[in-house]
């Protein structure tokens, strides 16, 4: 009888656990709470326990892989580096790709700021936000889902919703606090050959080079016991600690709650320099005013300090250091009359620049919201929302004297101030017709400004050593720019749900630009949706098996203005005249100021870009929800794309413009798989599985022009967005040319390389909650996916690449580009790789990669044990982040996530320099609530 009991305990939790799914409120655009049930576009929520389980300082870090139709990528693993984050493939040829991010109802910044003077990525400023005060994340993928947010959905919206007071008299305190180890992921160097040449060992001080050809360790050892061995990357790398602390106190009454918070972070990388630290105050408090009025005031402030590693040439101290000998001591830096210590010429030694050199960003920001909302009928709500957000970024670098690169010293200072403003005016009716018609309108406005300020000044030659002052400099440059982007629209959305079975959505959006010109400043656009749930007219037989089901089929015509300010005029620069001796002039000169016409001309009639797409989809439920499928395709057409910096002919008298020509195709397939394949009183497995294929054809660029450069990578016409480009071997039927020296010959033009967006994307989450005890894993995958190893190239070249491992004598397989016979000449291991060094194709190489990214332990203490005492709930939890990494064959650069060393822009991704590599992570979390 017990047993009975028990599996009807078991089938009412069950039934309840469905309806709850059936029944979910999810946020959608305008910060709108609408049934998932009769949604006609594609969305994917995470929820607040599941972001906090990854314990990244960084949002989109704990979201990764976890979502469907969306590619995250990290720039470096530098802490507080930029994540890039696109939701279904490039929507623009040359402008902003990433997603338009919302806090509750307010567009927030999340451009990238601090990059280095010396080049590299900086930090993207959703870095700003406090993981912990966030309730839900949830993404509106296409189109038709985004249309209510204008110009800047056309890119896909992150929404994110954060936490509320509670309805308790008795204010509830919660405290968190973990403590996190990283351990570099390392970049392959060969361990086994000196610095030298041709064999011969070089000591780096009597005898400097930056190669290492010389004997191997084990013989230098052996006739000479006072040379070590010394592994560079290790002695240099160190562990990384991470500490994240939370306290937060709730509470309420009937009329009014609140939640103020309070987190702190501080990140140490693995590079002994780079660190990120950040504090956060959250608060929010609701009221309700009159039984029909109600207002939520809300402010986020953060702080943080970000000192950034320059990840490029002049005085980044791992473009040494990845290729240093492990003959050679690198410490001390100094010799005696303090000079640097160094084993090449031309290059600081890298414990010289951690020691000489500053690259901090000091970020403040404040983010408030005041939201109003009126119901003066059960039918009818006016809601009043507005909210800005204010940061300023203090970016502060210094190279010392005494610098290989810059022998006199240098100081910079970038200072950027932006201001966001918007407000929007909502008005929204229900209306139910009988039983089966029910309705809903939306009517509102919206007004956005943005403002951004930037000062620049760089100073050289300094008088004083290791005085880090502009007033230090005795030559300075000082430049200062603004500019200023506005939108006003006008939006509305109707629908229509006839008898719980068929939803049909439209809605329409007519905006207007600052940054079009005044003949297109004004566009409309809008969608149409709908949804068919068939599982209403499913038998009750079948309802058993297929519990829910849904199809979705929309179409969407959307604008985006997508181009800087002022593209559309051609204005005044201080002038820079380079005379006939080659050596230029700036302005101010003796006393006068002087300006010329910009050579890039403003284009007055520049328009939005269009983009329309078609979107269906599938989502079903089986036995009583716990199986759960949600299927989608898209496509999208990208038409009157921007394009920046067209070359014009040199008698027009400028060099370049900004037109609407390109063109782009992309299509997507999505899928979602929720299902619970156990659940039982004690026990529950929850498994989730999600796939991304996405393909963005570039059609069209310009007239005349069929490639065209984006920073780092390509777009070419009739190719997949995203193209790398370099040199390739010269062959002959299949078979690599060689010269007369037995040497492989390049090709000496510019081709296709490969392609830095992956073939497809996938995750799987697995979660096990056994009484007390969770346990959870989740597995990454990355399927393709090229990137340019620029460092292997110079590791090849100074014989520090591990491929230089093989430096015996060979013959390449290859055919005489004179004789056209096959190769006979043997060539020395030293001559092919300096030779293959010089050929992009050489060091091009798969990112794609498996990886166990995250385990969770936890135990939570049963409520038996605290009994009545003033600790309601205490947990403790084991985390654990790439512990298990499986790289494609022939990957050399360490971790695959962490390659994109120019920051999060378009143009870097897939191009690496030495950067500071990804970590394998294990911490320890306390959480505690009173």
């Amino acid at each position: 009888m017990s047993q009975e009991i028990k599996s009807e305990k078991d089938s009412i939790r069950s039934s309840k656990d469905s309806t709850r799914q059936l029944d979910e409120v999810v946020v959608t655009a305008l910060g709108i709470k609408r049934s998932k049930r009769n949604l006609t576009f594609s969305t994917q929520e995470i929820k607040s326990d599941e972001l906090l389980r990854a314990k990244d300082p960084s949002i989109l870090n704990s979201m990764t892989g976890k979502i469907a139709g969306v590619q995250l990528t990290s720039s470096t693993g530098m802490p507080g580096s930029a994540t890039r984050i696109v939701i279904r493939g490039a929507t623009s040829l040359y402008g902003d790709n990433q997603a338009l991010i919302i806090l509750d109802g307010i567009p927030i910044n999340n451009d990238e700021t601090g990059n280095p003077t010396d080049g590299g990525g900086g930090s993207n400023r959703l870095n700003d936000l406090d993981p912990a005060i966030i309730d839900n994340v949830n993404i509106l993928k296409g189109a038709a889902a985004t249309a209510l947010y204008g110009s800047a959905g056309a890119r896909g919206v992150v929404l994110i919703t954060t936490k509320k007071g509670t309805m308790s008299n008795t204010p509830k305190v919660s405290f968190s606090t973990s403590n996190i180890m990283d351990k570099a992921i390392l970049p392959e160097h060969q361990m086994k050959y000196a610095l030298g040449l041709d064999g011969q060992y070089y000591d780096g001080v009597n005898q400097q080079s930056s190669l290492s050809w010389g004997p191997s360790m084990d013989s230098l050892t052996a006739a000479d016991p006072s040379v070590k061995f010394y592994n560079p990357l290790k002695e240099f790398y160190k562990t990384g600690f991470t500490t994240l602390d939370n306290v937060s106190v709730s509470g309420g009454n009937g009329k009014s709650d609140y939640v103020m918070s309070y987190s702190y972070v501080n990140q140490s990388g693995t590079e002994p320099t780079t660190n990120f630290i950040r504090h956060n105050f959250f608060s929010k408090y609701n009221v309700n005013i009159l039984n029909d009025l109600t207002a939520t005031f809300q402010l986020s402030y953060s702080s943080s300090v970000n000192n950034i590693l320059p990840q490029s040439y002049a005085s980044n101290p791992l473009f040494t250091l990845y290729n240093a000998p492990v003959s050679y001591n690198l410490n001390p830096y100094e010799d005696e009359d303090g000079n640097q210590r160094l084993y090449r010429t031309g290059r600081d030694n890298p414990y010289w620049l951690l020691h000489n050199t500053i690259n901090k960003s000091n970020i403040n920001r404040f983010i408030p919201v005041l939201t109003i909302n009126w119901h003066p009928t059960n039918w009818l709500s006016i809601m009043e929302r507005g909210g800005g957000d204010v940061y300023v970024d203090r970016y502060h670098s210094f190279v010392n004297q005494g610098s290989v690169t810059y022998t006199t010293g240098l100081i910079t200072t970038n200072n950027t101030t932006f201001k966001q403003f918007n407000n929007d005016f909502i008005v929204t009716l229900n209306k139910d017709f009988g039983s089966k018609w029910r309705t809903n309108l939306i009517l509102g406005n919206n007004i956005y400004s943005n403002y951004s300020e930037n000062l620049y000044a760089y100073g050289s030659d300094l008088s004083i050593a290791g005085f880090s002052n502009m007033s230090n400099a005795s030559n300075v440059k000082y430049t200062e720019s603004s500019g200023l982007k506005r939108k006003v629209g006008f939006y509305s959305q109707a629908e229509i749900d006839y008898d719980k079975f068929l939803i049909l959505s439209l809605t329409g959006r007519y905006d207007g630009s600052s940054v079009l010109s005044s003949d297109h400043r004004y566009y409309p656009y809008g969608s149409i949706a709908t949804g068919f749930i068939f599982s209403e007219f499913l038998s009750e037989n079948a309802k058993k098996i297929i519990n829910f089901g849904k199809v979705r089929v929309s179409y969407a015509s959307v604008g985006n203005d997508n181009v800087d300010a002022y593209a559309n005029n051609t204005y005044y620069n201080q002038a820079t005249v380079t005379g006939a001796n080659g050596i230029p002039t700036n302005y101010p000169f003796g006393g006068l100021n002087g300006f010329l016409i910009s050579d890039a001309l403003g284009n007055g009639k520049l328009r939005n870009e269009l983009q329309k797409e078609f979107e269906t989809g599938l989502e079903m439920k089986f036995f009583d929800s716990r199986i759960g499928v949600e299927a989608s395709y898209f496509h999208r057409n990208m038409s009157n794309g921007i394009v920046a910096g067209l070359a014009l002919p040199y008698s027009t008298g400028y060099a370049s413009t900004t037109i609407n020509s390109s063109r782009m195709t992309t299509n997507g397939i999505e899928l979602l798989i929720n299902a619970n394949p156990i659940r039982t009183k004690d026990f529950r497995w929850d498994l989730t599985i999600n796939y991304t294929r996405i393909r963005t054809i570039v059609n069209e660029i310009a007239p005349g022009l069929d490639t065209a450069s984006i920073g780092g990578t390509y777009a070419i016409a009739g190719q997949r967005y995203g193209m790398l480009m370099g040199t390739r071997y010269q062959r002959q039927d299949g078979k690599i040319v060689v010269d007369d020296n037995g040497l492989p010959v390049n090709n000496g033009i510019a081709e296709v390389v490969g392609n830095n967006t992956p073939n497809w994307l996938g995750g799987i989450t697995n979660t096990f909650n056994y009484k007390n005890f969770m346990l959870s894993f989740f597995i990454d995958v990355k399927s393709g996916g090229a990137f340019i190893n620029s460092q292997d190239s110079y590791g090849m070249y100074y014989g520090t690449a591990i491929q230089t491992l093989d430096r015996g004598t060979r013959v390449v397989n290859g055919v005489n580009a004179t004789t056209q016979q096959a190769n006979t000449v043997a060539v020395t291991g030293r001559d092919y790789w300096q030779s293959v060094s010089g050929v992009t194709e050489s060091y091009v190489q798969n990112a794609s990669y498996v990886k166990l990214r995250n385990v969770t332990f936890s135990y939570s203490l049963p409520k038996t044990v605290l009994g009545n005492s003033l600790i309601k709930a205490t947990s403790i939890t084991f985390t654990a982040k790439n512990i298990i990494l499986n790289k494609s064959k022939g990957f050399t650069a360490g971790d695959p996530e962490t390659i994109n060393s120019g920051g999060a822009s378009n143009g870097a991704m897939g191009v690496y320099l030495p950067s500071v590599p990804g970590s394998t992570s294990y911490g320890l979390s306390l959480n505690v609530n009173f």
